[in-house]
């Protein structure tokens, strides 16, 4: 069970929070996995009482992650991918800001700009 604080959404229960459960409305599906990182308005924390006792309504369907595979943590092929991600974004905002200095002094000098204000030509 993790140790965050957070308790239980249930009425009256006051034992520690370790699962979320989620609600997906469009599916008629209820997730209940491992405790989220961060408390959601649209979600519910539930001890382990509570979550093992969970019930839905006639039609809906369970689906229950167990918390030993989230402690696993990405593979190393998920981290690449992630990092390459990250790369490839630095670069080009690089290239864009690049961009933005060049055009914007060309267009200043122009322009006529001083300060915040700028002189248009006739």
């Amino acid at each position: 069970m993790a140790r965050t604080g957070r308790s239980c959404s249930r009425v009256s229960c006051r034992s520690l929070a370790s699962m979320t459960l989620t609600y997906i409305y469009a599916d008629s599906t209820a997730v209940l996995g491992p405790l989220a990182t961060y408390s959601e308005p649209h979600s519910y924390d539930l001890c382990e009482a509570h979550g093992k006792r969970l019930t839905v309504p006639n039609g809906w369907t369970v689906i229950k992650e167990e918390s030993s595979q989230a402690g696993l943590g990405p593979s190393e092929d998920d981290l690449m991918a992630i990092a390459d991600a990250v790369r490839e974004v630095a670069a080009n905002h690089e290239s864009m800001q690049d961009h933005s200095l060049t055009t914007s002094t060309t267009d200043s000098a122009s322009l006529g700009r001083r300060g915040h204000l700028r002189a248009v030509p006739s």
